[in-house]
């Protein structure tokens, strides 16, 4: 049975167990409150029917508020075989009502009653002031599109007078049979190789008329307008590149043609919503390393946006250079990560200015995305079946009665705890599931950024291979009020009680003991050289040793110990490079209580590898053995690591703790 708008109502029932019989039924909706699309996708539906399929004996009643247009896509899954978590539309449904009815109404445009300048904070004037100061139109030019000018050639538009002056809307106007539509393609290529040759880091070069919103009359009929980004160009070198650009028009017999240099940021549509926020103590037991995937905490799960199945993990993250108005954050990953072999060539790439192409880079390529997803449904279907346990349990349980022995009164009272803390757990990893299914299944909804430099694999004169590359993090993609910068997860798979017992085993070895606050560990400065020679940490066996943690896309958190000798490595099978390079080996940690855990595995590449106080041994770059037991993992160590990355971009730093 169902209910139309406003809810659903399922109803389950299942027989298994023998003849056991309860003395009260349990109704599912006392304790679970999931939305159709847990209960309706294909994994979801194969983890309850292996619930269903042992022990349990229940008839079971949803009652589930879903918008009716969802469930149907909902249900839509339920009835399709194993494949991808892709809705599919009943007869006589459309995309288009479907995506209608899943996006709330919004307003359409904002009146134009913006406030007067002496309303707006002095932190705001004083940026407005940046620009005003050389040019007084910077806002008044292309009011309204939220485009500062920096200059614009020609006489100056037409502004009203007094404080309400900034309240008349420039409106965009296409421009048709103008004279120079035959050579227009000639001409703009010409301006595209001036502001290249002057260095200007331009994104767009736009030919528009303009006019007042809401009149016909054009107060410009032929304006070309170069984006460029906010604060990377000065007003007398946009004045010198205007100049430059009117001289190709003069040439071109266009000498009446407008120019103007406006600050604006080029950015494909489709970018999808931010990624998640990332704070444990807000979650129950288990949450965090559920939603961890989805949020920009290190380590980050990566891939080409191109090639979304060639996996690897962003390591750590660094700033381009001191200037305070430079908000560039980048992430460390290894080369072959961000150009994976066979799609491109071995070489050094950089995106130098914003008119080249974009090689996008997503959070969770595509296994990652399953694995994340499925790992959401797991958790429910575990705490679903721990219910199922406790509920047969408590039905097992004699009548509650005045004067009852205390241990029955106690038991019951852990059981229904018990069920209450699964039934809170499994409500908030299916709103999880529901936010993660509804907002970041496309891998173009993942787009977090794009591939800023990609060195060349090569061995260094070091010695050691530089595999290495820069990610460049879309701004509008992160929560900057909660971004944890360089904070590692250490929990998920691990526990903090498995951080002591691997990290601080010693009793004599706990000088800086600590357990990471939420298991986020702060990443600070690295190790030196003489370090790897002569370690400061003991392990389970009371050895001298340089003891390593990461966390990474494919084994998640592990820990591990380093090699005090280099080994020699040759060569990257696919990319050509027969070249022998001295590299680290992490070893997998042997405990007395257990087996000698991979420290890696492939989609590892590109994290970090840190010691227990937070400080950089080196980045993962592959891995040796074919069994558990004879793991090794190749690093490249940073001190060797961030000489061709300073040598590149000698101002950057890794991204303080303040951050």
């Amino acid at each position: 049975m169902a209910k139309d708008s406003v809810g659903c109502k399922f109803e389950i029932c299942a027989k298994f167990g023998g003849p056991r019989k309860f003395a009260r039924p349990w109704p599912l909706d006392a304790f679970l409150g999931l939305d159709a699309q847990a209960y309706f996708s294909f994994k979801a539906r194969a983890i309850f029917e292996t619930f269903f399929k042992y022990r349990l004996s229940l008839s079971l009643t949803v009652e589930i508020n879903v918008d009716h247009a969802f469930l149907k896509a909902c249900v839509g899954v339920s009835k399709s075989p194993p494949g991808p978590l892709v809705p599919s539309l009943a007869s006589g449904d459309s995309v288009g009502s479907l995506t209608a009815s899943l996006i709330s109404p919004t307003d359409t445009l904002v009146p134009p009653t913006t406030a007067g300048f002496a309303t707006i904070h002095k932190p705001v004037i004083k940026e407005m002031k940046r620009l005003t100061d050389c040019y007084p139109n910077a806002y008044t030019d292309f009011f309204g599109s939220d485009t500062p000018c920096i200059f614009k050639t020609g006489p100056s538009w037409p502004t009203a007078v007094g404080p309400e002056s900034q309240k008349i809307i420039r409106a965009a106007r296409p421009i048709y049979d103008h004279p120079i539509t035959p050579t227009w393609l000639e001409t703009a290529w010409s301006i595209v190789a001036k502001l290249d040759k002057m260095q200007v880091n331009w994104n767009t070069v736009n030919p528009l008329a303009y006019a007042n919103a809401g009149e016909a009359a054009l107060i410009c009929d032929f304006v070309i307008t170069i984006s460029v980004e906010p604060l990377s160009l000065a007003f007398d070198a946009a004045v010198a590149a205007a100049n430059a650009i009117d001289k190709i028009l003069q040439a071109a017999g266009f000498p009446e043609i407008q120019v103007a240099f406006i600050e604006s940021i080029y950015r494909r549509y489709g970018s999808g919503p931010q990624l998640m926020g990332f704070d444990p103590l807000l979650y129950s037991e288990g949450i965090p390393a559920l939603r961890k995937p989805f949020t920009p905490t290190l380590s980050l799960s990566i891939a080409p946006l191109k090639s979304p199945h060639f996996e690897g993990t962003g390591g750590v993250f660094f700033r381009l250079n001191s200037d305070e108005a430079d908000k560039r954050v980048v992430a460390l990953t290894c080369a072959h990560v961000a150009h994976p072999f066979p799609l491109f060539e071995n070489k050094e790439y950089t995106r130098e200015r914003e008119s080249q192409p974009r090689e996008d880079v997503i959070l969770l390529g595509t296994g990652s995305y399953d694995d994340a997803v499925a790992a959401i449904m797991k958790f429910i279907g575990d705490k679903a079946i721990a219910i199922t346990t406790w509920v047969t349990t408590l039905a097992r349980l004699p009548e509650q009665t005045d004067g009852e022995a205390e241990r029955v009164t106690s038991k019951r009272n852990e059981l229904r705890g018990l069920i209450t803390a699964a039934k809170n757990k499994i409500e908030e990893a299916n709103r999880l599931h529901s936010h993660v299914t509804k907002n970041f299944t496309t891998t173009a909804s993942r787009i977090i950024g794009f591939v800023l430099h990609c060195a060349k694999i090569e061995v260094g004169e070091d010695q050691f291979m530089h595999d290495w590359s820069f990610v460049q993090m879309d701004e509008d993609k992160i929560d900057w009020n909660d971004f944890k910068g360089n904070k590692l997860f250490v929990g998920g798979n691990k526990t903090d009680v498995d951080w002591v017992n691997y990290m601080f085993p010693q009793l004599n070895d706990r000088r800086d003991f600590h357990t990471p606050e939420d298991m986020i560990l702060q990443l600070q400065d690295y190790v030196p050289e003489a370090e790897f020679r002569n370690p400061q940490n003991f392990d389970i066996h009371g050895v001298k040793t340089l003891l390593a943690v990461k966390n990474g896309r494919s084994t998640g958190t592990t820990f591990g110990r380093v090699n005090g000798l280099e080994s020699i490595t040759r060569s990257y099978p696919g990319h050509s490079i027969s070249q022998d390079a001295l590299e680290y080996i992490i070893c997998g940690y042997d405990t007395v209580t257990a087996k000698n855990d991979k420290f890696s595995d492939p989609g590892d590449s590109g994290s970090f590898a840190v010691g227990r106080d937070g400080r950089l041994i080196g980045q993962i770059t592959g891995g040796g053995g074919s069994t558990d037991g004879t793991d090794k993992t190749y690093t490249t160590p940073f001190y060797a690591l961030q000489k061709p990355i300073k040598k590149k971009y000698p101002d950057c730093y890794l991204v303080p703790a303040a951050a």
